[in-house]
């Protein structure tokens, strides 16, 4: 849904056919605004763009700080900026790679229109682990937002320098080498159990500390409470950029972000890590398609860009019956790495 402002126009002056939602729109919102003495062509001229009314809630399922933190923010920022929502506020639920989050809001915003979850690979990783009372059929799957890769650090004055190192020091003695990164089952959970079985030991000897947030993770190993730290870049970038952190590589199949990868390094691990918007599995479909057509607007306005450049995400835009599919895959990979990785909470 997304008209230009010349078509909008074009369409509002010519006394075109509109649908349903969008003469509701019109009427509502003209007659509200001519109390303000704008005409509704010249709100139309403000706005252009889908509308979801005066409110919006974003529920994150995470601590401040984190990477689903910044992905609700931004997105909440880019709704605003364009114009679809006039103000949006924010609530954090942090614990167990979102599962606390994901109850809560199946609980209490089940049919709300104005409510959104923020989710991603981190909570289907903690669901199959966890295998909590509720999951992700509670909730309406809308959009795959951003796509990134995980950073794996060590502090400045650690001994491990690169891939090669982490690997011997794995290998020698992996029970004295905490590993930090984010809820049991989560992506970072799941990588650290791949770079476990590259270097040869058995995953379940695994020493993984689980954290709420990324800030958590890097203040792990700043403060020497583990050795290794694993999380994504935009929870990285200032600890890699001040000097205080030292990245031994990347997730990703390539180089990024200026760092080599662990597959360029040698080491056959690699992880995507993705971030998607959800709603409530009562909210009407006509709803539903309002809340879509209006995210998608926001994606794609110079706000949301900036976040995704200034973030290093990489734009992953993906819904409907290909995000469910997808959303169907990424829980039979997270059981079978679960499986194979053998990893506990």
């Amino acid at each position: 849904m997304r008209t230009t402002r010349q078509s909008l126009l074009s369409t509002a002056t010519s006394g075109a056919l509109l649908s349903s939602m969008d003469r509701r729109r019109w009427l509502l919102g003209g007659a509200a605004l001519a109390c303000a003495g704008l005409s509704p062509l010249r709100w139309a001229e403000a706005n252009p763009g889908p509308r979801l009314g005066e409110k919006l809630h974003i529920v994150i399922p995470a601590n401040p700080g984190g990477g689903w933190d910044q992905t609700g923010r931004a997105l909440g920022a880019a709704l605003v900026d364009s114009g679809v929502v006039g103000q949006v506020s924010y609530e954090n639920i942090g614990g167990k790679g979102g599962t606390i989050g994901l109850a809560r809001y199946a609980e209490q915003y089940a049919a709300a229109p104005n409510a959104l979850l923020i989710g991603g690979m981190v909570m289907v990783g903690a669901i199959a682990l966890q295998k909590p009372p509720v999951d992700l059929r509670q909730i309406r799957p809308l959009a795959r937002l951003t796509s990134d890769y995980l950073v794996v650090a060590v502090a400045a004055d650690s001994p491990i320098r690169d891939a090669k190192g982490l690997m011997q020091a794995m290998h020698s003695d992996i029970k004295s080498l905490t590993v930090a990164g984010g809820s049991a089952g989560g992506v970072d959970h799941m990588f650290a159990g791949m770079l476990a079985r590259a270097a040869k030991v058995a995953p379940d000897q695994l020493q993984y500390k689980p954290f709420p947030g990324g800030s958590d993770v890097v203040e792990s190993v700043l403060n020497g409470q583990s050795q290794v730290a694993i999380s994504g870049f935009s929870e990285m970038s200032e600890g890699l950029s001040s000097g205080r952190l030292h990245a031994l590589g990347v997730s990703a199949r390539k180089r990024i972000y200026g760092l080599p990868s662990f597959k360029d390094m040698g080491v056959d691990a690699s992880m995507a890590n993705w971030r998607a918007v959800f709603t409530g599995k009562e909210v009407s479909e006509e709803r539903s398609r309002q809340m879509l057509a209006a995210i998608e607007y926001a994606a794609a306005r110079e706000n949301w860009k900036r976040s995704l450049q200034t973030n290093r995400w990489d734009p992953s835009w993906q819904s409907g019956k290909d995000f469910s599919e997808f959303l169907d895959m990424e829980n039979t990979t997270a059981q079978v790495m679960n499986y194979l990785l053998k990893l506990k909470v």
